[in-house]
């Protein structure tokens, strides 16, 4: 029996079991990732609906995704190809391609203003070989590299892709083990861990989508805010109030239409208290 490393799980996985992100594999000797190339989606995106505004604004960049997820956000927008029977159904019609053709096409949109690839959409580090040789290939082009991630993911595997990384949106979804435990099936520390270390390879903005009666607090927001405000950089110096944090407003989703959309005055409200520890707060969906 062998045991997956992505993440905190650790699944043991016989020989032809998939993993709990519906992604990965067990082999004879080894996990590997099933979704290897396998592409559901494919898109020239502006370079502010990662989003980031502080890394090549104005920009477009080669946006695109596989299948699987290794949380279960009762919220997620993009549940057809991040898990459950929809997404193991469309795994099954993905199409297969190699970095090296991957890279081709960003090449062919340079043309229209892309800089890069985006690996986005599921979550990309379930399948993160994939994302190395692809991101490797992509620097040798002189093309740039940004990772979409929920930061659930042990640092030995943002340690392959790193090298290769330029930029980087990580979902800190919110600020209590509670929430993360209990809400998304994930674990907090782990995300924070990740994130301390990601900030010393590449540019870094985070994303915290506001849920009502969730993780909605003044006080969660005064907490995490502060938190992001001393993240350090690899030299040991304080960062943390230049990283772009994004408050988004949540409208009711797949496991959540019964809770209502958050309302703008309150999203307004959060990133005024998170503006007292950072300089670049930015609104989504109002």
């Amino acid at each position: 029996m062998t045991r997956c490393h992505v993440c905190f799980r650790h699944c043991e996985l016989p020989e032809g079991h998939i993993g709990f992100c519906g992604a990965r594999i067990g082999l004879a000797d080894r996990v590997t990732a099933s979704n290897y190339g396998r592409i559901t989606s494919l898109a020239l995106d502006p370079i502010e609906k990662k989003p980031l505004r502080r890394f090549f604004p104005g920009t477009k960049i080669l946006s695109v995704g596989s299948y699987g997820c290794n949380l279960r956000c009762p919220f997620c927008q993009n549940s057809e190809i991040s898990w459950g029977e929809e997404a193991t159904a469309f795994a099954e019609t993905a199409d297969t391609i190699t970095p090296e053709i991957l890279v081709r096409i960003a090449e062919k949109y340079r043309v229209e203003g892309n800089i890069g690839i985006a690996y986005t959409y599921n979550e990309p580090l379930v399948g993160y070989e994939f994302v190395r040789d692809t991101a490797k290939l992509a620097h040798e082009k002189g093309l740039k590299n940004v990772l979409v991630s929920n930061g659930t993911a042990e640092l030995s595997v943002l340690s392959e892709i790193a090298p290769y990384i330029d930029a980087m949106n990580i979902d800190l979804k919110g600020f209590t083990d509670s929430y993360y435990r209990d809400v998304l099936d994930g674990r907090l520390e782990v995300v924070k861990t990740f994130i301390e270390e990601a900030v010393k390879s590449c540019h870094v903005e985070l994303t915290t989508l506001i849920v009502p009666g969730k993780n909605d607090s003044e006080e969660e927001m005064r907490a995490l805010s502060s938190w992001v405000g001393g993240l350090k950089d690899k030299d040991g110096k304080v960062i943390g109030d230049r990283v772009p944090l994004h408050i988004s407003r949540f409208f009711p989703r797949f496991h959540m239409t019964g809770r209502p959309a958050t309302s703008v005055s309150h999203i307004y409200e959060l990133a005024d208290i998170a503006r007292e520890k950072l300089t670049y707060v930015y609104t989504g969906n109002c």
